[in-house]
């Protein structure tokens, strides 16, 4: 027997050091999330962002929304193309990449910034087209070093531990925001111009990726019982319909069962019996060469499906879990988009002396409770996924419905809250199911299409929250502005209220949970229904394995009856 090359092993220098590192380059990617402080606490209360960029340049609301759309189709847009490179390129260009778009893209913000515009005028339109460059290729850097570090820890654990490494990760995504912010409000308050100069910085943590994340082999038993099944599986059904038998009639019976079938019985010194699933080696080697290549390329994806491309979008496991994941994060990034609006409006009810600072404070307490939980809730969901699969032998989509139920609750406490000191509680428990969703569905995309093209696949998944954020967004914008201040604002302590409020706040709801409360209900809805996707994903994926499993036996059966 040949010998077998030495493979690190699951808690070796190269595997830490690589993980160690994808989590340094995913807590630079998320600095998109900074722009989201930016628009939740203003100036008054955080001086580092005094004063804001768009007060700087002169831009209205509109304009401004458009350079923050910039950022968020930078993220989304360029997921499949960062996907392909990775896939077949590794993830080092993304890195190089990353770093050139993200210094760019932050050194070209921190200059409008610096420049600003004079008095009485306002920024010109090709300004504003650059001011919306600037800001895509923070977005497209940010996602070019997450999805290097993301495909890279996925293909360097196990399938055992994979979903625990890359929520990992992927927390620090989630809690990169928090750190940049907080850094900033230390090291210099009241200097936005340093704030972006730190994240022009943050690109430094792409060079880190480029020389220190590396794909570590697995060992062939790491591979995965799943994809050694499904693999056995093809090649055997290939085999009864495409390889003829020997018939020699001089070759002892025993002989022709061992040497002529395409599925050979191996049995191990220690074993007591025949094993049904034979190595993939042994089986390969002795098939045909349509099929030994097939298995080869099997082999190469590490896991059974190999779904990419044209066929990605014909499959109604992809649809079905863009419209799961587009419900979800949807009405996460509704929320987060905007809780600052939700702690005004509460604290303002009934409230005769407006306190903008306290406002403020509010904003804040539930921007940094939703990253914390965000960031906690990534890991979280993997240490229990990967439970779920290694000790019960479910699924990883069996926690779809775990995800969906967080989110579900998560609505229903939020239209429960009535006053703005229990607020924290539905930021608590949508920060978590924020969290999990995000990092859950990689490793459930990789269970239902491949580990081959994950960067690809999980490129395309990803549009969904452009979708469900959108819609979710522009309904909660709507219900606020039924019920801005004026007709349905006629009592005494309400007038006060308005007249307390500042002009920056003057065309804020101040009815406390009326003013959103409606569309809480329309998330909410749409949470229960994404409980009930998420019970068929679970039931197709297992239905799915059984049928492999079935499929498999059968076939090695009726090769040995021949």
């Amino acid at each position: 027997m040949a010998p077998q090359t030495s493979v690190p092993g699951l808690l070796s220098a190269p595997r830490i050091t690589t993980l160690l590192a994808a989590l340094l380059v995913s807590v630079g990617s998320g600095t998109n999330y900074v722009n989201l402080i930016l628009r939740l606490i203003p100036n008054s209360l955080i001086q580092a962002y005094s004063p804001q960029l768009a007060e700087r340049l002169n831009i209205n609301h509109t304009q401004l929304n458009v350079v923050g759309l910039g950022g968020n189709f930078g993220v989304y847009i360029s997921g499949p193309f960062w996907g392909r490179i990775v896939d077949s390129r590794g993830p080092r260009i993304p890195f190089a990449f990353a770093f050139v778009f993200l210094f760019l893209g932050y050194t070209g913000l921190r200059h409008f910034f610096d420049a600003g515009v004079p008095p009485g005028s306002s920024l010109s339109t090709l300004g504003l087209v650059l001011l919306v460059a600037c800001n895509f290729m923070t977005g497209a850097g940010s996602n070019s070093g997450f999805t290097g570090a993301v495909n890279s820890t996925a293909k360097t654990f196990p399938d055992k531990a994979r979903a625990t490494t890359t929520g990992i990760v992927l927390s620090g995504f989630g809690l990169s925001a928090f750190f940049f912010s907080t850094v900033a409000r230390l090291l210099f308050p009241g200097d936005t111009s340093s704030l972006l100069l730190l994240l022009s910085c943050a690109s430094l943590t792409s060079v880190a990726g480029f020389f220190f994340v590396r794909t570590v082999p697995l060992a062939p038993a790491d591979s995965g019982e799943h994809a050694v099944a499904t693999a056995v599986a093809v090649e055997a059904e290939t085999t009864i319909f495409h390889h003829d038998h020997d018939n020699d009639s001089h070759t002892p019976l025993l002989d022709d069962v061992t040497s002529s079938s395409p599925i050979d019985e191996y049995v191990p010194a220690n074993a007591r019996g025949i094993e049904l699933s034979p190595p993939r080696s042994l089986s390969a080697a002795r098939a045909p060469s349509h099929v030994r290549s097939r298995s080869r390329s099997k082999q190469d994806a590490f896991e059974g499906p190999d779904v990419h491309g044209l066929a990605l979008f014909v499959n109604p496991d992809f649809w079905l879990l863009f419209v799961i994941l587009s419900l979800l994060s949807g009405t996460g990034l509704m929320y987060i988009n905007n809780v600052g609006s939700m702690a005004q409006a509460l604290y303002a009810q009934g409230n005769p002396v407006y306190d903008e600072l306290e406002v403020l404070r509010w904003q804040a307490a539930q921007v940094s409770t939703v990253s914390i939980m965000n960031c906690s809730g990534r890991i979280i969901i993997g240490l229990i996924s990967d439970n779920i699969k290694n000790r019960f032998g479910f699924p990883r989509s069996y926690s779809l419905v775990l995800v969906s139920t967080l989110f579900f609750c998560s609505q229903l406490l939020a239209a429960q809250i009535t006053v703005v000191e229990d607020l924290w509680k539905a930021s608590l428990l949508l920060g978590l199911a924020y969290g999990t969703v995000f990092g859950l569905a990689p490793t459930v995309c990789i269970e239902f299409f491949g580990l081959s093209h994950l960067s690809e696949n999980w490129g395309f998944l990803s549009l969904a929250p452009l979708v469900g954020g959108n819609i979710f967004s522009v309904a909660f914008g709507r219900n606020l502005d039924a019920h801005q201040p004026g007709e349905s604002t006629t009592s005494a302590v309400a007038t006060a209220v308005a007249t307390a409020v500042p002009a920056a706040a003057a065309h804020q709801c101040l009815e406390g949970r009326g003013c959103y409360v409606a569309t809480l209900g329309l998330t909410g809805a749409a949470c229960f229904a994404t409980i009930l996707l998420s019970l068929l994903a679970a039931w197709r994926e297992r239905r799915k394995l059984l049928a492999a499993g079935a499929t498999r036996s059968r076939v090695v059966w009726e090769d040995t009856d021949d």
